[in-house]
C-alpha cells in the first residue's frame, strides 16, 4: 500500500492472491467509505465522532467509483475516486463489476473470479482524494476521477512514488555508523516528519499538528510543538518550514482578535489551534483515573506565541531568506512583539516588569495554593521569551529597509515611544532566583511542598501524569514541587551558551555553567516526564553539563517514546510529532554540534561512544552542505560554482574560518 509522495491526491494498494488447496468462486469486495467515525480515542467518545454529511455516489468506466462528503461544521467537500483492477498470472482480466450502495455515505465495488488452485490472482486498488479547497478545484469528485483513471496500474505509481521518495532522502538522510537502533529510529522518525507536514504543504493551509496524520489525540490542533521539529525543516525543505509560518501568518487577524478580547496589543495565539485559528481549548478535562472532569486552564500558556516567534527568528538565520521576512516573518515578529510588551506590566515598587496569570509549559501548574484565579506570576521561560521576542523584532530594523520598517510600523501602530517601552522590558524583566542561582519555576513556586516521586513510582509504577495520581487522591498539583515536563531547562535548550550568556547579563543576572548545573539537577528530581517532549529538553541539557550516561539514556528513551508507547496507551492516539522532531534536533544540534548562529556556523561534535561517525547534509543560504563528523574530525563540501565564497564562515574549535564552494576541506578537532 503507498500514499503517493509524488502525487499527493494518490493512493494505492495491491493485494495478491494464491489459492493453496482451494478452486472455485472468491468474492473481491471493495469500497468507498464515507461513515468513518472519529473513535479512536477513548475518553472522546462522549464527544460528537460524526462529521461527515453525504454528497454523491456512482461509477465512472466498467470499474470505477466515486463518493464525495462534505465535513459537516466547516463545509469542506471530499471526493473520491477508486479503479479496481484484476491481474491473473500477471495478466490484466476485465471482471464484471456489480456497484452497491451501503446507506447514502457508502458506495461497494464486488465482483467473482473463478480461481485455480495455485493460481496467482493479484487485485489492485488506485484512489484519488481531492477537497473544495485544493487549489484551481471546482468540483473535488470530478478533480478525483480524471486523475485516477489516468494512472496505469499499481506498479507504475509504485516506481514514480519511490523516485520522489528518493530525491526526499537524498536532501535529509542522516547516516549513523556504529548504532543500527538509532539509525532505523531516526529515520523511522523522518519518515513520519515527512508525513505529517511534506514538500506538498507549500501549497495547502496547514499547521503541523502535535500528534501528526495518525491518531486523534487532541483532535488534530496545533500547539507549539513545530518548535522542536522547524530545524528539519528549515535545514532540509524550507518551503515546507515557511508554509508552517504562512499557516500561522493567515491567522493574525484571529490572534490579534483574540488579544484584544483580553485587553492587549498585537497577536496573541491561541494554545490550541485549528483551521479558523481561534482558540480551541477545552474548558475542562477529564482525569481518566478518577473518571471526574475538572477545570482546564491551559489556554493560559501564552508561550505558543514567543515560539512562533522564536521559529520566525531561526528560519531567518537558517535560510536569510529576505523576502520570507519581507512578506511575513516581519509582521509575525513584530505583532508578537507588541503582544509580548502589552503583557508585561511595571512595577513602580521594583521597577521590574512582570506576567502575571499565564502558565508554562509545565502544565501541571496552573496557579497558587489558595488563589481562587487561574495563573501563575513571572513564569521565567516565558519572561525570558518575551525578552528574546523584542530583542529580535528589534533586529529587523537593522536587517530591512527602513521603508519597509516605516510601513510596518505605521501598519501596526507601533511608534518611539513603544520601542523605548521594549528597551527597557528587556533590561527590567523580573527574573526570579533563589539564592543559589535556582531560577524559580514562577513567583511562589520554592514555597510549594514537595513530593516524593520515589515512593509514586513504587506505588502506581507509571508516574507520568503525577496531575492525574495527585488529583484521584484528593490532591492538586499546584501545592507541589512537580512539573510534567521541562520548563526552566527550556531555556538552556533553545538558546547557544552565548545567547543565554547574553540574556542574562542584559537582566543583570549572571550566567555560568555552574548554574546550568545546579538548574539540571533540581529540576530533574521534580520532573515526571508526563510529556515525551520533557526528556528531549533534559537529554540535551544533561548532555551540555557533562552527564554522558544520563544523556545518551534520556536519547534512548525519546527514541524509544513512540515504537514503545512508553507512556502506556498514548501512541494508539497518534504519534508524538514534537518528540520525533527533537530526536532529530538531538543529532543535529547536540551530537554534531551544527548550530546556525547570526555571524557563523558552528560545528562543536561530541558523538556518543557507539558512534564512528555521522553523515548528513543541510541547507544554509540555498547553499547545500555536505557534512562528516567522526570521532575527531571534521569534513565539509558546500554544493556550488568552484571558488565561490560561503556568505558565512565557520566556526571550529573557536577559529572562523572562510570557506569556499567546490572543494572539500578537512578539519581535526581533537
Amino acid at each position: 500500500m503507498i500514499v503517493h509522495m509524488g502525487n499527493p491526491h494518490l493512493g494505492a494498494i495491491q493485494y495478491t492472491i494464491t489459492p493453496e488447496n482451494y478452486s472455485g468462486f472468491i468474492t473481491v469486495r471493495a469500497m468507498l467509505d464515507g461513515t468513518v467515525q472519529n473513535t479512536g480515542v477513548k475518553r472522546y467518545l462522549q464527544l460528537n465522532h460524526k462529521h461527515w454529511n453525504a454528497g454523491s455516489s456512482g461509477g465512472f468506466c466498467n470499474n470505477g467509483a466515486s463518493l464525495s462528503v462534505v465535513t459537516n461544521q466547516s463545509k469542506i467537500e471530499v471526493g473520491l475516486a477508486g479503479i479496481i483492477k484484476l491481474f491473473v498470472n500477471e495478466k490484466e482480466e476485465k471482471p464484471i463489476i456489480s456497484l452497491k450502495q451501503k446507506g447514502k455515505k457508502c458506495v461497494i465495488q464486488e465482483f467473482k473470479v473463478n480461481v485455480k488452485e495455485k493460481e496467482q490472482h493479484t487485485v489492485e486498488k488506485i484512489v484519488a482524494v481531492y477537497t473544495s479547497q485544493d487549489n484551481k478545484i471546482e468540483d473535488p469528485k470530478v478533480s478525483a476521477v480524471e486523475a485516477v483513471s489516468k494512472c496505469k496500474d499499481f506498479n507504475s505509481c509504485l516506481k514514480t512514488h519511490q523516485k520522489a521518495w528518493e530525491n526526499i532522502w537524498d536532501k535529509c538522510d542522516i547516516c549513523i555508523e556504529g548504532d543500527h537502533f538509532s539509525q532505523r529510529i531516526i529515520r523511522f522518525h523522518m519518515f513520519h516528519l515527512l508525513q505529517t507536514a511534506s514538500i506538498h504543504n507549500k501549497n495547502i493551509d496547514a499547521g503541523f499538528t502535535a500528534r501528526g496524520l495518525h491518531g486523534e489525540a487532541y483532535r488534530g490542533h496545533i500547539f507549539w510543538d513545530e518548535m522542536f521539529a522547524m530545524a528539519f525543516y528549515d535545514l532540509h525543505f524550507p518551503e515546507t518550514a515557511e508554509a508552517l509560518l504562512k499557516y500561522r501568518f493567515k491567522r493574525l487577524p484571529q490572534a490579534r482578535a483574540y488579544a484584544k478580547e483580553h485587553g492587549y496589543k498585537g497577536s496573541m495565539f491561541p494554545w490550541q489551534s485549528g483551521s479558523s485559528g481561534v482558540e480551541e481549548t477545552q474548558i475542562i478535562h477529564l482525569n481518566p483515573l478518577s473518571g471526574k472532569w475538572g477545570s482546564d486552564h491551559s489556554c493560559l500558556q501564552r508561550h505558543v506565541s514567543f515560539a512562533i516567534a522564536y521559529n520566525v527568528w531561526q528560519h531567518w538565520l537558517r535560510t536569510r531568506d529576505k523576502n520570507f521576512l519581507l512578506r511575513y516573518g516581519a509582521e509575525l515578529l513584530l505583532s508578537i512583539a507588541q503582544f509580548g510588551s502589552s503583557l508585561v506590566k511595571y512595577d513602580n515598587k521594583d521597577g521590574l516588569y512582570h506576567t502575571k496569570g499565564i502558565m508554562g509549559p509545565d502544565e501541571f501548574h496552573e496557579k497558587l495554593p489558595g488563589s481562587h484565579k487561574a495563573g501563575l506570576t513571572d513564569n521565567a521561560y516565558s519572561n525570558l521569551m518575551i525578552v528574546r521576542t523584542l530583542l529580535k523584532a528589534k533586529s529587523l530594523f537593522d536587517i530591512l529597509p527602513k521603508k519597509k520598517i516605516d510601513e510596518f510600523q505605521k501598519k501596526l501602530g507601533i511608534g518611539q515611544k513603544e520601542l523605548n517601552r521594549w528597551d527597557d522590558i528587556t533590561k527590567n524583566m523580573a527574573f526570579v532566583s533563589h539564592e543559589e542561582g535556582v531560577i524559580s519555576q514562577f513567583d511562589g513556586y520554592f514555597k510549594l511542598k514537595e513530593v516524593d516521586l520515589v515512593k509514586y513510582q513504587k506505588k502506581y509504577n507509571d508516574i507520568h501524569r503525577m496531575d492525574r495520581i495527585l488529583k484521584s487522591e484528593g490532591k492538586s498539583p499546584d501545592e507541589y514541587k512537580v512539573a510534567k515536563q521541562a520548563d526552566v531547562l527550556m531555556i538552556f535548550y533553545l538558546f547557544s551558551a552565548i545567547e543565554i550568556e547574553g540574556l542574562f547579563k542584559r537582566l543583570d543576572y549572571k550566567f555560568t555553567d555552574d548554574i546550568l548545573r545546579k538548574n539540571y539537577y533540581y529540576y530533574i528530581k521534580r520532573t515526571s516526564h508526563g510529556s515525551t517532549l520533557s526528556k528531549v529538553v533534559h537529554c540535551n541539557v544533561a548532555r551540555l553539563i557533562g552527564e554522558e550516561e544520563e544523556s545518551w539514556h534520556l536519547f534512548r528513551e525519546v527514541l524509544e517514546s513512540d515504537i514503545y508507547d512508553i507512556q502506556g496507551g498514548t501512541t494508539p492516539e497518534g504519534i508524538h510529532s514534537g518528540v520525533m522532531g527533537g530526536s532529530i534536533d538531538l543529532v543535529v544540534r547536540g551530537m554534531v554540534g551544527l548550530w546556525i548562529l547570526e555571524d557563523y556556523i558552528e560545528i562543536k561534535p561530541e558523538l556518543p561512544p557507539k558512534w564512528s561517525h555521522v553523515q548528513l547534509k543541510f541547507k544554509c543560504m540555498n547553499k547545500w552542505i555536505h557534512l562528516t563528523v567522526t570521532k575527531n574530525s571534521i569534513d565539509i563540501f558546500i554544493e556550488g560554482k568552484e571558488g565561490e565564497e560561503m556568505g558565512l564562515p565557520f566556526k571550529i574549535k573557536k577559529n572562523l574560518i572562510k570557506l569556499q564552494c567546490g572543494k572539500k576541506e578537512s578539519f581535526s578537532y581533537k
